[in-house]
């Protein structure tokens, strides 16, 4: 049985990551066709995968400009793709939801340091993000949780066999 579960796990973050991938490659994507764009309004035109028109670029100042917003805009792309992925489930990949504060400084002894914490929506885990990162950056802490669904429609085994009034 040990087989199977490690493969479901491998099967999980082979899924998490391979979308963290695929959105990279959109990033990528993106950002060459926002070039390629740029491209067409200015001659002479460039083949189609140098994205840069090294007839323009170190002496017109709009083009240059222009690259540089393209830079921009694809950096943009990259941390909104990397953002993304740090919210998401680890095994379904939908979004966290219900962002619960918890913690506070006044009684960080009792309750502990001021953290976000984010749910999945089918209780696959949560997610604590630290609320201030004072000595560095704090990675968050992903607690997976198990399915909460077969707590609720699991059998009871107390009354098994057993009539109960209703029975009668």
């Amino acid at each position: 049985m040990l087989g199977r579960d490690t493969f479901v796990e491998a099967k999980s973050h082979f899924r998490y990551w391979g979308f963290l991938v695929l959105k990279l490659a959109g990033a990528a994507l993106g950002a060459a066709s926002t070039l390629w764009f740029l491209n067409l309004f200015f001659r002479p035109y460039t083949p189609f995968l140098r994205f840069i028109n090294y007839y323009y670029f170190p002496f017109d100042l709009a083009y240059t400009s222009l690259v540089g917003l393209a830079f921009l805009f694809g950096y943009g792309l990259f941390y909104i793709a990397i953002w993304d992925q740090k919210y998401r489930c680890r095994t379904c990949l939908r979004r966290l939801r219900m962002p619960i504060e918890t913690g506070s400084w006044g009684y960080m002894l009792q309750l502990g340091r001021p953290q976000i914490e984010y749910i999945c929506p089918y209780g696959h885990g949560r997610l604590n993000v630290a609320e201030v990162q004072i000595s560095g950056t704090v990675s968050p802490e992903w607690k997976q949780q198990g399915d909460i669904w077969d707590e609720l429609f699991a059998e009871s085994k107390t009354g098994e066999g057993a009539d109960s009034e209703y029975d009668k």
